[in-house]
This record gives C-alpha cells, sequence and structure tokens, in this order.
C-alpha cells in the first residue's frame, strides 16, 4: 500500500498549499469577515449565521495555524478573545477580491 504523504525533498506545489489553506466551508466568510477589523467569535457567529460554533473554533484554528490570523487574549474577567489578520491574511485579501472580480465573470452563465 502507497502512502499519500510526501517526503521534504519532493516538491511542494504553492498552488495546492494556498488553496489547502483557504480550504472549508467557513475559512472565505471568515477571513472576508475579519477584513472589516478585529473580530471576537460571537461577533464572527452573528456575521456568519449558518456556522456551528464548534466548526468556526476549529476553523479558526486552521486558519491561526497557517498564520493567516492572530489570536489575541485579554486577561480580564470575563475572558475575552480577539481575531486579526496576519500580513499573510492581507494578502489573502487581495488576492480574494480579485476571485471576487473573476467570480463576476459567471455570474451571467449562472443566471441563465
Amino acid at each position: 500500500m502507497k502512502s499519500d504523504k510526501r517526503t521534504i525533498t519532493e516538491k511542494v506545489c504553492p498552488l495546492e498549499l494556498a488553496v489547502n489553506a483557504i480550504s472549508g466551508k467557513w475559512k472565505v466568510p471568515i477571513i472576508w469577515q475579519m477584513n472589516k477589523g478585529k473580530k471576537r467569535p460571537s461577533e464572527l457567529l452573528r456575521g456568519i449565521m449558518k456556522v456551528d460554533r464548534r466548526v468556526l473554533n476549529q476553523q479558526l484554528k486552521e486558519l491561526e495555524s497557517d498564520g493567516i490570523i492572530a489570536k489575541e487574549i485579554f486577561k480580564e474577567l470575563p475572558p475575552r478573545v480577539e481575531y486579526t489578520l496576519t500580513e499573510r491574511g492581507d494578502r489573502l485579501v487581495e488576492v480574494l477580491w480579485g476571485l471576487n472580480e473573476w467570480g463576476k465573470l459567471l455570474l451571467p452563465e449562472k443566471e441563465k
């Protein structure tokens, strides 16, 4: 049985890394919401509506792990957490705006 895991010596496709970093049903909406400024998890839940808290937390952890967002924990009572886009996240937003423009080209076909 052949393993799908790559060795360090194998080349990794940058496009594949990028797509994997934003794959997940809620990652792009999370990033879109954070583009408007710092967000607490409760604000993201209200802004995205259909996302489950458990799923949101998992997606936030993955985005943080990939360096797209940063988590700030405030040591106060009650505890408070805020998420912001990192420089890498800001650059991703620029790419997503381009993807948004490309998506507009697809709209006429979908409306038929």
